[in-house]
């Protein structure tokens, strides 16, 4: 058997960009929430110190179990399909991760930055808008991709529930084929694509620092 026929290779593209998709969204969403929750864990305080505690327990619960737990769970309690049930679980999970990142980056913004918007009569939103998350941003741009490739890296878990993206795919494949050595080769191409999209993204954040440096 031709290992690496049309059929085949075309089987583990599809795979590919499904772990795409699922991945961008994911980050997408984490994202998003992570900054919600890394709002309310900085600047919660007195009467919404409750908040503030329930998004500790949130980060702190997530960040000290495994993704591969979660993704079990939500995958055995919420009626959806496959490919939502990826995307809900690498995001509720990701999303502690990425608050941590973003509240480290709130922490690197000096007070007076706070102090000169609340003096122009900025409120809490438009300050956060305006001038404080743009400059978070800036400054956790190479935590915020270094945690994107593992979001991918780690989308390979969602095998075990046979969800058919790029791993998946490829163990389909390789259980076709007899021989040790295209299995091999089998494995390498699947090497190949997740660090192609992976170096790809480390190319960007390497460009970007450097244009940050020279700026």
């Amino acid at each position: 058997m031709d290992a690496f026929n049309a059929t085949n290779l075309s089987f583990i593209l599809d795979g590919f960009w499904l772990t795409i998709r699922i991945s961008a969204l994911a980050i997408v969403f984490s994202i998003i929430l992570g900054t919600v929750l890394a709002m309310v864990k900085q600047f919660c305080r007195g009467k919404l110190s409750i908040f503030r505690w329930l998004v500790t327990a949130y980060i702190e619960l997530f960040r000290c179990t495994p993704n591969l737990l979660w993704i079990l769970f939500i995958y055995f309690t919420l009626r959806a399909s496959n490919f939502v049930v990826s995307v809900v679980a690498f995001t509720v999970f990701t999303s502690a991760v990425m608050a941590e990142i973003i509240r480290g980056g709130f922490n690197s913004i000096p007070k007076s930055q706070f102090e000169a918007a609340k003096s122009q009569g900025f409120g809490f939103f438009s300050s956060m808008r305006y001038i404080i998350l743009p400059q978070t941003f800036k400054t956790i741009i190479p935590a915020l991709f270094s945690q994107c490739t593992t979001v991918i890296k780690d989308s390979s878990y969602l095998a075990s529930i046979s969800v058919m993206e790029l791993m998946f795919n490829a163990r389909v494949v390789m259980a076709q084929i007899p021989s040790l050595g295209s299995k091999l080769l089998m494995y390498g191409l699947v090497f190949a694509l997740y660090f192609v999209l992976n170096f790809g993204i480390s190319l960007i954040v390497r460009a970007y620092q450097r244009r940050v440096v020279a700026a």
